[in-house]
Formats: structure tokens, sequence, C-alpha cells
């Protein structure tokens, strides 16, 4: 039987675990510490050694990097969490799948990418990675899921359904975040928890990474910039004018250094630009649009409340494109949808973009309040024309996420409004 801890909250990615220890020999799933990682690969393990169990001295840890294959060792899927602390496991799974050619005996977790020269093979073939973010709004029971994302692709008939969220709700979701073990806390207790985050970021993860020494106090600056310019597309030469304004010297390199060791940790996430098969003279932006893996952390790095995000809703409206950028990566995820944004010369934009491995497509805008709704939709119909006549093919749905709208409907024009209560997969 599989170790699920009791009390586990089922997530959306089980199911792609399942299929995927169907087909690979193991298994790497990825993502930010607290994401509910390891619980969720003993959902599915039936044997594991935590290589951080500080047990013996750290005897698993030792064991590791004495002989990686003797951690390897338990009924299949056998799981080993944590394994970037030592990562020669990485070559000796690669290894044992190699030599047994079963599938799905092992999966790996980790909250770090290691150094790239500390792995000799890339596990093409025997090693699949799963990417695993904090609870979405579906996940965590306050979105019903009425609409499914992946339905719109298909052409399904949309079913209106009701949005019950306020913006107090909202504002709540945002500041407690998608880590699991907040999700019955009181909003007080559950604010703190990023807040830790962050102070860990500061004061140790960032320099325990690779073992260099990184001044807390412009670590803390970076990530009050990042957050400052969460979901958007900030370049790195404005996050370093923004640090220096806040009285911490730092160079371009200093802040390309921090915002790797960033993404290495999955604190921070890049997504990419979109580039549509088009015969067009409209030049693309290229730059990635970057926001925290989850829209607490930008809040607890500004050190940010309930009330404070009340009185501010023009600031709220970036957490708020955070939060549903987060949902919507998980729910695409689902269903293999690559998740990009759009951005031309012209100052044509799409918040997001959904592209399915067939090359099917779906823009998305993103809106807090219901009075910004005829905007977004003149915006998508213009993309969806641009497109056409680029010869490129037609989206499938236009789409735009709301916070406050009260009900999920088609548009005559076709833009389907969805408040991200009633979202899902």
């Amino acid at each position: 039987m599989p170790l699920t801890e009791k009390g586990y909250r089922t997530r959306l990615v089980d199911k792609e675990i399942s299929d995927t220890l169907g087909v690979f020999g193991a298994l790497s799933i990825e993502g930010p510490k607290f994401c509910g990682k390891t619980w969720t690969a003993l959902n599915h393990a039936r044997s594991v050694t935590y290589i951080a169990d500080p047990a013996g001295g750290f005897a698993n840890r030792q064991r590791a990097i004495i002989d990686p294959a003797l951690v390897l060792e338990g009924d299949s899927p056998h799981l080993v969490d944590e394994w970037q602390e030592v990562p020669g496991i990485w070559d000796a799974v690669r290894f044992a799948v190699d030599r047994g050619r079963a599938r799905g005996r092992f999966i790996l977790t980790g909250s770090a990418v290691p150094p790239q020269r500390s792995v000799i093979h890339s596990g093409v073939g025997r090693i699949e990675s799963l990417r695993m973010r904090s609870l979405s709004l579906f996940e965590s029971g306050i979105s019903t899921g009425a609409v499914s994302l992946q339905a719109l692709f298909s052409g399904e008939d949309l079913k209106p359904s009701n949005s019950v969220a306020t913006i107090e709700t909202l504002i709540e979701a945002t500041v407690r975040g998608g880590w699991p073990e907040s999700q019955d806390l009181p909003i007080g207790g559950a604010a703190r928890i990023p807040q830790n985050y962050v102070t860990r970021l500061v004061t140790k993860d960032l320099s325990e990474l690779d073992g260099i020494a990184r001044d807390p106090a412009k670590v803390n600056a970076t990530l009050i910039s990042l957050a400052r310019n969460n979901s958007t597309l900030v370049a790195n030469t404005t996050l370093q004018k923004d640090i220096d304004a806040g009285n911490q010297t730092i160079t371009r390199e200093t802040v390309a250094e921090y915002l790797s060791a960033l993404k290495r940790l999955y604190v921070l996430e890049e997504i990419p630009a979109w580039s549509p098969h088009i015969r067009s003279k409209t030049m693309l932006r290229r730059a990635p649009k970057r926001l925290f893996t989850d829209p607490s952390l930008a809040v607890a790095a500004l050190g940010l409340t309930p009330e404070r995000l009340l009185s501010d809703l023009r600031t709220f409206g970036f957490m708020f494109e955070s939060l549903c950028l987060r949902d919507i990566a998980v729910y695409a995820d689902t269903f293999h949808g690559l998740l990009s944004h759009y951005l031309d010369d012209t100052g044509l934009d799409a918040d997001a973009i959904i592209e399915l491995r067939d090359g099917t497509w779906g823009a998305i805008e993103i809106k807090l309040g219901s009075n910004q709704v005829e905007e977004a939709a003149a915006k998508l119909v213009r993309l969806k024309r641009k497109m056409i006549r680029s010869e490129a093919a037609p989206p499938a749905c236009l789409v735009i996420v709301t916070g406050l709208h009260g009900f999920s409907h088609r548009r005559e024009d076709g833009v389907y409004v969805i408040p991200i209560d009633c979202l899902g997969p």
C-alpha cells in the first residue's frame, strides 16, 4: 500500500504522477519547499528514504555520499526525499533504471536544482521531471471548478455558474497562499508561513543553496523589488535601479545571480514570451514575465496585510494577477498546456497564452474588477484578428479571468468571462 499520510489533500498532479510512473523508470517531482511534494510523493510510494533525516547523525545522507545505491533499497516505487542534498543519487537512479528496465521504480523529490556539474547524465528516457506548485484555489476548496479550462479549448458549451467571491475572500486567499499546512489556520497565523519563508530565504536558504555567502540586506532588497514588480516584464536593469534607490548598492551581475538562485529554489518563476508562427512585420517582445511561485511570497516580502491590500486595490491587482497565473499554470499542467504571455511592439499584449502540443492556443486576460471587462475583451478580439491576418491559426478560446464579476458566461463576441472562483482544470 502507498504510504499516504493521514489527512492528505488530493492534488491535481496525482493523476499525472500515476500516469508517469506507468511510463518511466523514475519520476522527479520538483517545486518550492512546503508546497506538499513529500506528502504527494508518499501517496504513490511504497517505501521511502529521507535524505534530510537527522537520525544517526544524518546517517542516510552519509550512506548516500559513500554509495548512493545504498539509499535506493525498498519496495517500488521507492521515494528518495530531498535527493538534491546528495546529487550523486540522480545518476545512481538513472543507472538502476537502466539495469532493471522496470517502470515506476523510483520517485525523487527536490526543493532546489543542484549545480549542473554535479549530475553526469540528464536522465533522458529514464527519469521524467514534473513541476509541482502550491495549491490552486480549486484544490483548496475556494473555487468550485464549475468551468473547466480544458473544456474551453475543446469547444464544450459553457454552463453559467455563479461566483461567491468577495474582495475580502480574494485578498485572504492571496495573503494565505497555497501552502497546504496553512489552509486550516486563521488568516493571522497563515500569513506567518510566507513571512517565515521569506525570512529563511534572506538569512539562510540562498546562501546554503551552493555554499556562496549572500548579503542578507541585498537579498531582502531584491525580493522587495521583485515583489513590487510581481508578474510584470521587469528588466534586470530596472531591478538594479530600484534596489539602488532603496540604499542598497548592487550590480547587474549580482541581480542576475540572485535571480538565478531564486529560480533554482523554485521561488521565482519565469513565464516565457509566446512565439506564434505568423507572417507579419510585427516585432515580438521576447522578455519573460517574472513572478513568485506563490502570491503570498510577494505579499510577505512587502510586509502587506489584508487591511493594507484592501485600501490599495491597485497593488492588490498585481497580486491578484499572480494568484490567477499560478492557478492557470496548475490547471494547464493537467492537460499539458504550455503557459506563456504575449507582447508585441504595438503594445498589444495578453496576460497568458495557453498552447497545446498540437498548436491549439487560447489567450487569457486577467482583471480584478468587472469594470475592466470591456477593455479586456476588445484587446482579445484585436489579438485574434491580428493572428488571422498574419495567417496564424485562430485561437480556440478567448478568456477573461476576473475577481469580482458575479457569474461566468460567454459574451456575444465569443469571449468567455470566468470568475476565478469558478475556474478549474
